[in-house]
């Protein structure tokens, strides 16, 4: 154990730190583990969309990173460069009850202002209502890692086959003996009658449930496809515990939509918004996966209404229907 922090802490020297925590993983860690999952989530979700066009001073990484997390960005221009700001919402209200003044404050530029929204500045949001993903990231990290912490519990029991109990400590120790030579490979030797009469053996695992790992595994894939599929991804969920066909995988196809939709939507408004202020050519649009789940959806639905198309025999040319038998 020694010589593997060792090595950990020399790698971690030499290459910047990048096994900072050593290589074992603390399933009760629940907060770090959550944050994991939440990070990792991110890093996918930075190919959700492709934006072109961006000002070398907006990298295309921070406006998705911002988005996703804040719920919104500010495009403001300073000393001749266009730039993406975080900060917060506020001013008097307009007729809709929206905030007017965006505040933004950034060490690095030496920059502190409250900018009027839409005259000094463009607000960007990721969704209609400025929530942002980390709300939903959060809800399905923390179910994934109680499921993963019972499923490792779970895990640990099954080396458990009976519990062991002792009414005194010299039997207590012949029995801790008799388990030390069994875990190293020995043959376990009795060394005396009283161990039979001091300890009784309790079965466990037939106490438990023998289901209890499926299960668990089952949930940990419930939330992860609906994770996946609440950011418009493809994934099943479906507990059947055998093969699907094409009509069962193509159930959750409109429920993917919606939600991608609306963050594509408020990404063009914005990008439109900043172009006609500031004379840009910024355009955004749907990219890896998601661009192909929207290829696949569109002619699936093509090929619905074809197939549901009227007979041409059953209609006039003049759009009316023909009588038929």
């Amino acid at each position: 154990m020694e010589n593997q922090t060792r090595d950990v802490r020399r790698f971690s020297r030499f290459y910047g730190g990048i096994l900072p925590h050593g290589t074992e993983y603390d399933f009760r860690d629940k907060k770090r583990a959550i944050s994991q999952h939440i990070d990792y989530m991110l890093n996918r979700l930075q190919v959700m969309f492709q934006w072109k066009n961006l000002p070398d001073s907006m990298p295309q990484k921070f406006v998705e990173l911002y988005l996703q997390t804040n719920g919104n960005f500010c495009a403001y221009k300073y000393k001749g460069d266009l730039y993406a700001f975080t900060g917060g919402l506020g001013g008097p209200p307009d007729p809709y009850y929206r905030p007017t003044i965006y505040t933004i404050a950034n060490p690095a530029l030496e920059l502190s202002n409250q900018l009027e929204i839409d005259k000094e500045c463009v607000v960007v949001a990721n969704d209609s209502l400025y929530m942002g993903l980390l709300p939903l990231c959060s809800r399905f990290a923390t179910a994934m890692v109680e499921t993963e912490l019972s499923l490792n519990i779970a895990t640990i029991n099954t080396r458990i086959v009976s519990l062991l109990s002792a009414s005194d400590d010299r039997t207590r120790a012949s029995a801790e003996s008799y388990l030390s030579q069994i875990e190293s490979g020995k043959l376990g030797v009795v060394a005396e009658n009283a161990i039979f009469d001091g300890i009784k053996a309790q079965p466990y695992a037939a106490s438990g449930n023998s289901n209890t790992i499926t299960n668990l595994i089952e949930a940990e894939q419930y939330w992860w496809a609906s994770w996946l599929n609440s950011v418009g991804l493809q994934a099943n969920y479906n507990m059947k515990r055998e093969s699907l066909n094409s009509a069962e995988t193509a159930l959750n196809l409109d429920a993917l939509g919606p939600s991608i939709d609306d963050m594509l939507e408020n990404r063009r408004t914005g990008a439109d918004k900043i172009n006609a202020m500031y004379g840009t050519n910024i355009s955004v649009d749907l990219s890896s996966s998601w661009k192909d789940n929207a290829r696949e959806i569109t002619l699936a639905l093509a090929s619905i209404n074809k197939d549901t198309d009227p007979e041409p025999d059953t209609v006039d040319n003049d759009g009316g229907d023909n009588d038929v038998d």
